[in-house]
């Protein structure tokens, strides 16, 4: 194809979406999508249930959009572009996430106190801690050792546990099922029962913090729901999505950047080696920025017609913003499919942008700037137990990330 595809298009000749990225580079965007960023930054693809949303692929457009009203967050529009089918509307069991302002602003303000920087860099010595400590049973334990297991998921799942107020021995209930509603392979009806048990469990919490409150995410929701200020159903949905994005998203962050590390040692080197603590802080947005672990774009729904880069997107047409081509624009970010952990890579849009940029991104940042240079100090000849291609990648998740990461010493 050598123009590109938009309204006129046959379908059949568009490009599909999405494509597995290539076993050969597994931490790069496939090779049909970079194809794509070729023929321009604005085009349209074939995609789930043969629907044809537009993808935007470059940085400066997306960046654009992200901070668009027209586009909308909500999955009820029939024109969402979605690998999954949604029954219920108005984005309300998903909470803040799934719906546009004015609500989404209202709800999200009753969150985004906890993740401040200054709340967050209180937490740092307590995210130290638990990271001596997981590595510390690790290193005690057999080899090989399962770095997802042992480290990744059990310190961002412990984190968000104290914050919002969620028993920890609940871990293994909570990651099981979140790993279900991330699934982009599952059956409908698992995703619904994981959402389910979810929801159910966090209302239980919801409702014994209404009762005897502490100090945590999900009493201070419990003050608000005595106050009229919410309700019970949409504290829920809040905790819901803080207890999954908390530790599912982080988590995948650790392992794969972890094992892209492992696979370049002189880059590894400058973070061991380093007191410098704005080194770690350029690593770790140099890592945001190379993995881009939002494996199916941030999806939207035009409300209106939208004019981006000569092309027009009409009302009720789906847009895919593709976050990890964003992060490889050469425009912005040169020679961007090499790894330098010494590159400005603050620009780049792992958190997206915009009203709906992650809330829980100073946390996520400071989780990575603790483990990652205590990993390697603590763990010099830490190493891959396994050849690359035997990793278990999550290509089935649209959170990406591995399943397993075996590591030895």
């Amino acid at each position: 194809m050598t123009t590109v595809p938009d309204a006129t298009t046959d379908p059949a000749e568009m490009p599909r979406f999405p494509q597995p990225r290539s076993s050969v580079c597994p931490f790069d965007p496939s090779p049909e999508l970079r194809d794509l960023t070729r023929l321009g930054p604005v085009g349209r693809v074939r995609s789930w249930g043969d629907t044809t949303p537009w993808v935007v692929t470059s940085h400066a457009e997306q960046k654009t959009l992200l901070s668009d009203p027209r586009l909308s967050v909500d999955f009820s529009h029939p024109g969402y572009p979605s690998p999954v089918a949604h029954s219920h509307g108005g984005g309300t069991d998903l909470s803040f996430v799934g719906l546009d302002d004015p609500e989404h602003a209202r709800l999200r303000r009753m969150v985004s106190g906890t993740f401040t920087i200054k709340r967050v860099e209180a937490l740092r010595p307590v995210v130290q801690k638990m990271t001596d400590d997981f590595i510390d049973r690790m290193l005690a334990g057999p080899k090989p050792a399962d770095l997802v297991q042992a480290l990744a998921l059990p310190i961002p799942s412990l984190v968000i546990s104290e914050l919002l107020g969620v028993p920890y021995e609940d871990h293994e209930f909570f990651q099981t099922n979140s790993k279900n509603i991330v699934s982009a392979t599952a059956a409908a009806e698992v995703r619904q029962a994981a959402h389910t048990n979810l929801a159910d469990y966090l209302d239980d919490l919801v409702g014994q913090k209404l009762a005897t409150p502490g100090d945590d995410l999900l009493s201070r929701l419990g003050e608000q729901i005595k106050a009229g200020e919410l309700t019970r159903r949409e504290a829920t949905a809040m905790g819901v999505l803080l207890l999954l994005g908390g530790h599912e998203t982080t988590a995948n962050m650790i392992s794969l950047g972890t094992l892209l590390l492992l696979q370049h040692p002189d880059e590894a080197a400058r973070i061991r080696d380093t007191d410098d603590p704005r080194v770690i802080v350029a690593a770790v947005e140099e890592l945001l920025r190379y993995l881009s672990i939002v494996h199916l774009g941030r999806r939207r729904t035009a409300l209106e017609d939208i004019e981006v880069a000569g092309r027009t997107i009409r009302a009720g047409e789906g847009v895919i913003l593709l976050g990890e081509l964003a992060n490889r624009d050469p425009a912005v970010f040169p020679d961007p499919d090499r790894l330098d952990l010494t590159r400005d890579a603050r620009r780049h849009q792992a958190f997206g942008a915009g009203a709906h940029h992650c809330v829980g991104q100073p946390l996520a940042r400071m989780e990575l700037q603790v483990i990652y240079p205590t990993l390697f100090r603590r763990i010099p000849t830490l190493s891959v137990a396994t050849d690359l291609e035997q990793v278990p990648f999550k290509y089935d998740a649209v959170i990406y990330g591995l399943h397993e990461l075996p590591v030895t010493w």
